[in-house]
């Protein structure tokens, strides 16, 4: 897979991000998904992926703890492109031994805590999301976090045993940014308001003037620690 992969990436590296989603959306029909949270980039992915194949598949992970303004774009977004993204929630006993043990918010207790809430929330549901697919895209740009800076165009998600494609790895905020108002895509108003980056209400806040675009979420913890566990390498 890796001498696969690097041919792809190669291959891609010059690439329009249309071309590169349009050969994967070919050769893997029926097992490849967006995984969209609803932020920015995933917006633009939305927009390109079902301007190439209106029938592609985008699902989303509902935690159960999202700000109102997410909601709201997921419907603005099934409305305006005529879908409905499918819904994965957290398992509702599972939930209920999380409060049991840690109580409403005691992920801000321990970054151990935080990431059993966010295996209960994210990563029990995505495990079953992505099941029977080869191909997982991605809103992720390296740009984002520190953990995200040796992230490839397309690399093999170990942890999950499929690949992971990242069009917008190279993209700078400006270009996607640019390509929402001239597409006229849907976003969270929470963009326009200092927050980059959205996850769970209690564990997102907007960032000051001269802060790392992550700085809002879990933002009592060391940057390198700032990852649910979703987009950890295993090689």
């Amino acid at each position: 897979m890796s001498i696969d992969l690097d041919v792809l990436n190669q291959r891609f590296k010059n690439e329009s991000v249309e071309s590169l989603i349009t050969y994967f959306l070919e050769a893997h029909k029926g097992r490849i998904a967006l995984a969209s949270s609803y932020g920015a980039e995933d917006q633009v992915l939305t927009d390109t992926i079902l301007k190439i194949d209106s029938t592609a598949k985008i699902f989303t992970l509902d935690t159960g703890r999202l700000p109102e303004e997410t909601y709201t774009v997921m419907d603005q977004t099934n409305q305006k492109y005529g879908i409905n993204v499918e819904v994965y929630c957290p398992d509702g006993a599972a939930v209920e031994a999380l409060y049991q043990t840690q109580g409403i918010n005691g992920f801000r207790m321990s970054v151990e805590n935080r990431k059993t809430c966010c295996q209960v929330r994210k990563m029990e549901p995505l495990r079953r999301a992505l099941s029977g697919l080869d191909v997982w895209i991605t809103g992720l740009r390296r740009a984002q976090s520190p953990t995200r800076e040796t992230m490839q165009l397309i690399e093999w998600d170990e942890a999950n045993g499929l690949i992971k494609l990242n069009p917008l790895i190279e993209w700078d905020e400006d270009q996607v940014w640019d390509y929402i108002k001239t597409n006229k895509v849907p976003y969270n108003v929470l963009h326009t308001q200092g927050y980059p980056s959205i996850g769970c209400a209690p564990c997102t806040r907007a960032i000051g003037e001269g802060e790392d675009i992550r700085a809002g979420r879990w933002w009592w913890e060391n940057p390198e620690h700032k990852e649910c566990g979703l987009h950890r390498r295993g090689n």
